[in-house]
């Protein structure tokens, strides 16, 4: 039984690493143009080089995002930013738009393209269409069940991959289709700058009664009626599987580091271990607490198990909730003082209980008995962002082990 890919997103060279270090199968990233994540980090060609020369040394692939809705001026160089992009050994470019397949298909015929969920693929018929004009995957829209799924599955031919999204923040528009940001900030999302007006604030008011606020909320900490809950489906794996699809794809690339490989490792574990013994396989709670870990809101399945109601939305805030502090990474590890060098993400002090997070493994609590500083000065306290520091470990770590403490 051929394993299904896990997909992680890589908003900069860091994450992409990262990624791939705590069990992605693939990554996706966006360059300087044509992306949906304008406000993400991005790559420039020469960390796009960087990227996928790591990624391919890893036996990992690389996915491109070009899936912007384009005006005429985005259409102005991107022949050569896509002879650009091939040179440089991206494995797939996905895209929405059919004057960008145009022209990826005039420059490079035979790189594989993936249809964006922009493209709103919600039956099998749009399916087999693309696929018989050279698309080899189709991203699903998210607005479909596993059944609906299922039946794509069963009337597409069986070389067509099917992707769909597993985790992650969902949109309140149609697949990203969102007007609002554009017609309130001049911000066009389906151009990469969306303003996530859906996590603003809203009243609603008649217009014959001015300043005469109507409530819509559920109590009186306010109402924010388009705020989606967080998409999880870890706990549906078997399921997700068993529909047939070819590739689980993990929302974020604006989220952090620590996000990404907190995430990744969970959905690596809980996949594996249904691959080992489907038959015997039992969902381990504890994934769903690692995931709780990383900044979220509350979770969701979204429109898979049953059509969404009114408590697929969060009515009473919009900020994300967050219990773990990503406090600092490895950077290297001597076996024989058994000292690590860290860098610092978040400020650390000595005598307080972190965790360790290694790429493969349970994590490990420890004590921090003591720190250095590049000078090889011992401090109680480590303040400044991406100082190196050195401590003592409990046990062995490898580089990109991840340090972190419960938020107090």
């Amino acid at each position: 039984m051929k394993k299904v890919e896990l997909l992680a997103p890589a908003g900069n060279l860091e994450k992409l690493k990262m990624a791939i270090i705590y069990g992605a199968d693939a990554v996706y990233f966006g360059g300087e143009e044509y992306g949906l994540r304008a406000s993400a980090d991005n790559f420039s060609l020469d960390e796009m080089k960087q990227g996928i020369d790591f990624a391919h040394s890893q036996n990992k692939k690389v996915f491109l995002t070009m899936n912007i809705i384009p005006h005429n001026d985005d259409l102005k160089g991107m022949d050569e930013y896509v002879r650009q992009v091939s040179e440089l050994g991206v494995d797939a470019i996905i895209l929405a738009d059919p004057g960008i397949y145009s022209i990826v298909r005039e420059i490079n015929p035979s790189i594989e393209i993936h249809l964006s969920t922009q493209a709103n693929n919600t039956n099998w018929r749009s399916a087999k269409f693309w696929y018989e004009h050279g698309v080899k995957r189709v991203i699903l829209a998210r607005e479909l069940s596993l059944n609906e799924i299922q039946e794509i599955r069963s009337k597409v031919p069986e070389n067509l991959e099917l992707e769909i999204f597993i985790h992650g923040a969902m949109c309140i528009s149609y697949s990203g289709r969102c007007l609002l940001s554009n017609y309130m900030v001049s911000r066009d999302s389906n151009r990469g700058q969306c303003a996530h007006p859906c996590r603003w604030k809203y009243y609603l008011m008649e217009e014959k009664r001015p300043g005469e606020y109507m409530p819509v909320y559920e109590n009186e900490r306010g109402t924010f009626i388009y705020n989606s809950k967080d998409l999880c489906m870890i706990e549906h794996i078997p399921e997700i599987i068993d529909s047939g699809v070819t590739s689980l794809k993990i929302e974020g690339r604006m989220k952090s580091s620590y996000y990404v490989a907190t995430v990744v490792k969970a959905y690596r574990e809980a996949i594996d271990s249904y691959y080992k013994d489907s038959c015997a396989y039992k969902f381990n709670n504890s994934l769903l607490e690692e995931l709780s870990k990383a900044s979220h809101r509350e979770y969701t399945t979204g429109f898979y198990l049953n059509k969404p109601s009114g408590n697929e939305q969060i009515y009473h805030t919009s900020s994300y909730i967050r219990e773990y502090d990503f406090i600092g990474l490895v950077m290297g590890y001597d076996k024989e003082t058994k000292i690590a060098t860290i860098e610092q993400r978040n400020r650390m002090y000595v005598g307080e209980e972190i965790e360790v997070v290694r790429p493969e493994g349970a994590y490990y609590t420890q004590e921090i008995k003591g720190m250095k500083n590049a000078d090889g000065e011992d401090i109680d306290v480590a303040p400044h962002p991406q100082m190196t520091v050195y401590m003592p470990m409990k046990e062995e770590v490898s580089e990109f082990t991840i340090l972190r403490r419960v938020v107090k």
